[in-house]
């Protein structure tokens, strides 16, 4: 019933332009940050912490725009999963270094895509499941509704979801071994025991190990790609960039990092990047100070 409702609230966004939901997305973007100083608080240190930008006017500025792309990230999603996959399509202008795509499938190990909260991480796997099949990893929401919802609207042509368990990540082993492709959200922080502590932009974030695991059992080609927002609503452009090795996760982290720098002002810095898992911080903490001395 909840989800029937939900999605009779959604519907009206399918009509919408892009211009028009970026435009409403505008708007809540910036309520959010106003009433809420501690979704801001969070952004403007991570966003700090990160010295993407150096002087205090510049990064007040990013702020403003960042809080502009919150807003677009939530309701650009929703509208997505309302509207068609060929209309979706259509609002991706470009994509960059396709060839990398062919080429990885022509070795036939298959594909790990890693798409930070950068830009519009919907969009990516729709491009790609609309011309190859792609199985994406995702964390399956504790709102059991909520979850039916997420998997009715990113569930497309040639795109297949696996929920971050043991069952989940068995599917994205099978789809290696069969040469296809696999999205994984690199920069969501793991459950415990799933990940290990590595510098993110100079400080200590609990970070996955599965994708470094899965690139060194299978030797699948790694590609970080995301979809920037175009201005004034005009679609996306999509950035594919090969990466050499993830190895471990302090490499995962650096293939990031180097990617939000291509567009900071479009990264979800406010989410709790380095939120921290006691055991987990002293053992990082112990490991460091053993290497130190």
């Amino acid at each position: 019933m909840i989800l029937y409702m939900l999605q009779v609230i959604f519907k009206p966004l399918k009509y919408l332009s892009l211009k028009t939901i970026h435009q409403y997305g505008t708007l809540i973007g910036q309520l959010v940050f106003l009433l809420s100083p501690q979704i801001k608080h969070l952004a403007y240190n991570n966003l700090k912490q990160s010295s993407l930008i150096n002087q205090k006017m510049d990064l007040n500025k990013t702020i403003q725009i960042n809080a502009r792309e919150f807003g677009k990230s939530i309701v650009e999603s929703l509208a997505m999963w309302q509207k068609s996959e060929s209309e979706l399509i259509s609002l991706v202008k470009s994509c960059s270094n396709w060839h990398i795509v062919e080429e990885a499938l022509n070795k036939g190990k298959g594909i790990i895509f890693l798409t930070p909260h950068l830009g519009c991480f919907e969009i990516t796997s729709i491009y790609y499941g609309n011309q190859h099949p792609i199985t994406v990893l995702y964390r399956p929401p504790k709102i059991k509704w909520l979850e039916r919802l997420i998997l009715n609207g990113r569930e497309r042509t040639g795109v297949t979801l696996a929920a971050a368990n043991a069952s989940g990540v068995r599917k994205l082993l099978q789809a290696l071994k069969r040469g296809e492709a696999i999205g994984i959200l690199p920069d969501q922080i793991p459950a415990a025991g799933e990940g290990e502590w590595a510098d993110f932009f100079g400080k200590p974030a609990y970070t996955m190990s599965l994708a470094s695991k899965l690139a060194e059992k299978t030797g699948a080609t790694v590609i970080m790609g995301f979809g920037e927002r175009l201005a004034h609503g005009a679609g996306y452009a999509l950035h594919l960039r090969k990466i050499d090795s993830i190895a471990t996760p302090a490499l995962l982290n650096k293939a990031i990092e180097q990617q939000i720098a291509q567009k900071p002002s479009q990264y979800l810095w406010s989410y709790n990047r380095y939120k921290v898992r006691g055991h987990a911080l002293k053992k990082h903490t112990l490991k460091k100070t053993q290497q130190d001395n």
